[in-house]
C-alpha cells in the first residue's frame, strides 16, 4: 500500500510531501490497518480552519482524505506523523 501525505499551511506556509510503501516495512500490516481506519473516519467536516494550522492531503492507494489541524483523530495524527517522519 502506498501512502502519501502532503502537508501545507502553518506559520511559514510551506509544503512538505512524503510517501511510504507499506510493502517494504516490517510494520506494514499495522500501517495498512491504520490507513484503513483513517479512510473510514471523517475528515474535518465543516470545521473552521485555524490560522496558521496545517492542512493534510492523505493519499492512500489512490483514495484521498483531507484533514486539518487541530481536528485530527488519534489515528489520523499517528498516520500523518509516521509518513512525514519516516517516509521518503
Amino acid at each position: 500500500m502506498l501512502i502519501t501525505v502532503i502537508r501545507t499551511g502553518g506559520f511559514a506556509g510551506g509544503e512538505r510531501s512524503r510517501s511510504l510503501d507499506t510493502l517494504c516495512r516490517p510494520d506494514g500490516t499495522e500501517l495498512e490497518r491504520l490507513a484503513e481506519r483513517v479512510l473510514s473516519s471523517d475528515g474535518p467536516g465543516g470545521q473552521d480552519p485555524v490560522a496558521d494550522g496545517f492542512r493534510y492531503a492523505v493519499h492512500i492507494d489512490g483514495k484521498l482524505v483531507e484533514l486539518q489541524d487541530p481536528y485530527l483523530t488519534e489515528d489520523q495524527l499517528r498516520l500523518v506523523n509516521t509518513v512525514l517522519t519516516q517516509g521518503a
